[in-house]
């Protein structure tokens, strides 16, 4: 087998365009192995193609207790399920590719959407460079599950005009590389945390010590859409220690912004002077 990062850094050495991406739209059920996103819980978050996919599986590589149990057992029931926690590409790569060359149907199922902090993309170009097809399957990522829990959305008129995805500094992101302070400064950005429940207050305070209005709204959604989902609401200057209280150290989205709670927002144009100037200009 070829050493994964020699495949990673053949593939980021291309200029050409993969082909496929002219023949081939998302959604599609293509030949090779899918990696698909498996929502962010609720087996009925799972899309359409993904359920036909993983139903037709033979073999599973799953997200281990990120993807719900309820999902594999209602829908891979019928295949072998491999999970993929503590397993390096150096494992994984060579179970899928076996497997596919042996003629057997291969899914793997990321958590969430692979494409928002995932680690799909190495696995399948080390795939790819052993020659075994592969494609992304869209999947429904948390933020949007909080959103639609707390029956809101992330961009409102006059409140938020931006979204941004983001995760605090840690094991895998610098000091420098932590754009949280700059999000929260704009205003007008509703911004999700990834992966970042253990370190919530930590992140508070460097908020607090950069001058942030300590009453910002700040929502904690945790395992959102799981049956033990939970909200967990507060400020900048009282949501690590709420968090704390509750025990949660993983597994919850926090949304620091208005927009979490339709604080203030305003009537869009959409369906106000906008759709009646186009009846106005549609009637003269």
């Amino acid at each position: 087998m070829t050493e994964p990062q020699d495949a990673i850094d053949s593939a980021t050495a291309r200029s050409e365009r993969d082909p496929r991406i002219d023949e081939r739209t998302a959604g599609e059920i293509q030949e090779g192995i899918p990696f698909i996103g498996a929502g962010p819980g609720d087996p009925g978050l799972l899309t359409v193609t993904g359920k036909e996919l993983v139903e037709a599986a033979d073999l599973v590589v799953h997200a281990g207790s990120l993807v719900n149990s309820e999902l594999l057992s209602e829908f891979c029931a019928d295949a072998e399920q491999v999970s993929s926690i503590g397993k390096d590409l150096e494992e994984l790569v060579p179970l899928m590719r076996d497997a596919y060359e042996d003629g057997r149907t291969v899914v793997r199922l990321h958590s969430g959407d692979p494409a928002i902090y995932g680690a799909a993309l190495e696995q399948m170009d080390a795939l790819e460079h052993e020659e075994v097809p592969t494609y992304l399957v869209p999947g429904v990522t948390s933020a949007f599950a909080a959103s639609a829990t707390l029956r809101t959305q992330l961009t409102l008129n006059g409140v938020a005009n931006h979204v941004a995805f983001t995760r605090p500094q840690g094991k895998t992101l610098d000091i420098e590389e932590d754009h949280i302070n700059e999000f929260v400064e704009m205003g007008d950005v509703t911004t999700c945390i990834y992966l970042g429940t253990h370190a919530v207050g930590e992140t508070m305070d460097r908020l607090l010590d950069e001058g942030h209005d300590p009453e910002t709204p700040v929502t904690a959604v945790y395992h959102a859409s799981w049956p033990d989902e939970d909200i967990v609401e507060g400020t900048i200057a009282t949501i690590g220690e709420k968090l704390e209280d509750a025990g949660y150290r993983a597994s919850a989205m926090v949304v620091i912004g208005d927009a979490a709670r339709k604080a203030g927002y305003e009537r869009s144009y959409l369906y106000g002077d906008w759709a009646n100037r186009e009846q106005s200009e549609a009637d003269d």
